[in-house]
């Protein structure tokens, strides 16, 4: 008995000792799998992680998110094709590279494809030229302004919405993209055909000129439907339109377009969707020519659509700074 007493003070010892020993320190270090500087045995982030900017090409092979944490520069065409969806995050700034005629990078959403780019007010999502020097976290750079434009392409969304083409067609291939890649082809049946989210989505110093009559403006929407959010777009110092739409059925909400080369907003082929609250502002020396275009049917098959714009304002400004009610 009293060895088994003993024994058992022992091990009371033994355990009091165990538990007044210092536990383990967890290490710290980058926990996030996606940084250039990830910590496989890391139990703890220590806030320090390093994202290296990524460079996107060709076609989307799945689903992918681009994040705020680096940017994304395009090189030519990035394509999101149909079953593919891309997420881009709140923040996120997306630069792309130079280049000329059909080499223009551009980011073309094509039929049957989506984008989920669904920034806020504070934390817009911001399309711009390789050439700016934005940096992550900031809301504009420093180095380019209202007369840089053509330094990229810019976005481009496809949809099955019905629309108006030349010789009856129903489906067309979109300006800026060669025919023969396939990609290319809008309009259908599906008047709510849902293309995805631009939502707080800045797209600026774009817009290249493929050949006559054959642009990417800074932001080109063709046979888009209803099911797609397109609200809160800014368009900055681009080539040809600001927005143009193709066809479609989508509804615009608050757009803003100024010092645009062509037109601010460009509706063709029966484009049936509603523009509500907008601003073009245009001209103070840049070479401009409508604040609006509206173009009817182009061929007799959906020519029955009728569009709304409303709730907005062109101004034109002048070279000494004064501005008026503009084209």
């Amino acid at each position: 008995m009293k060895r088994s007493y003993l024994n058992f003070v022992a091990v009371l010892g033994l355990s009091a000792s165990i538990a007044l020993l210092p536990s383990c320190a967890k290490k710290e270090g980058c926990t996030d799998p996606t940084a250039s500087n990830y910590d496989a045995d890391a139990d703890k982030d220590n806030g320090n992680c390093v994202y290296d900017d990524a460079t996107k090409t060709g076609i989307l092979s799945e689903d992918e998110i681009w994040d705020a944490n680096r940017i994304y520069y395009l090189q030519g065409r990035v394509v999101v094709p149909s079953g593919v969806t891309l997420t881009i995050e709140a923040g996120a700034i997306i630069k792309g590279n130079e280049g000329t005629e059909t080499n223009a990078s551009a980011l073309v959403v094509a039929k049957g494809g989506r984008i989920i780019a669904n920034g806020t007010a504070t934390n817009p999502i911001i399309f711009t030229s390789a050439l700016d020097n934005i940096e992550i976290g900031q809301k504009v750079g420093t180095n380019l302004t209202k007369t840089d434009n053509e330094k990229w392409g810019g976005v481009v969304i496809l949809g099955n919405a019905p629309i108006s083409a030349e010789n009856g067609d129903v489906s067309a291939n979109i300006e800026g993209i060669p025919a023969n890649l396939g990609y290319g082809v809008y309009g259908g049946a599906v008047s709510n055909d849902d293309s995805g989210i631009l939502n707080y989505v800045s797209i600026r110093h774009g817009g290249i000129t493929i050949g006559e009559g054959n642009e990417l403006n800074g932001l080109t929407l063709g046979g888009v439907g209803t099911g797609t959010t397109i609200s809160n777009i800014e368009i900055y110092a681009t080539l040809d339109d600001g927005i143009e739409c193709f066809g479609g059925t989508v509804n615009i909400s608050n757009a803003l377009v100024f010092y645009q080369g062509d037109d601010g907003l460009d509706i063709d082929m029966n484009y049936s969707g509603t523009i509500d609250g907008f601003a073009v502002i245009h001209g103070d020396g840049i070479g401009t020519d409508e604040g609006l275009e509206i173009d009817g049917p182009e061929g007799i098959t959906n020519v029955n659509g009728q569009f709304i714009i409303k709730n907005g304002i062109c101004k034109y400004v002048d070279a000494a700074g004064s501005g008026s009610a503009g084209d």
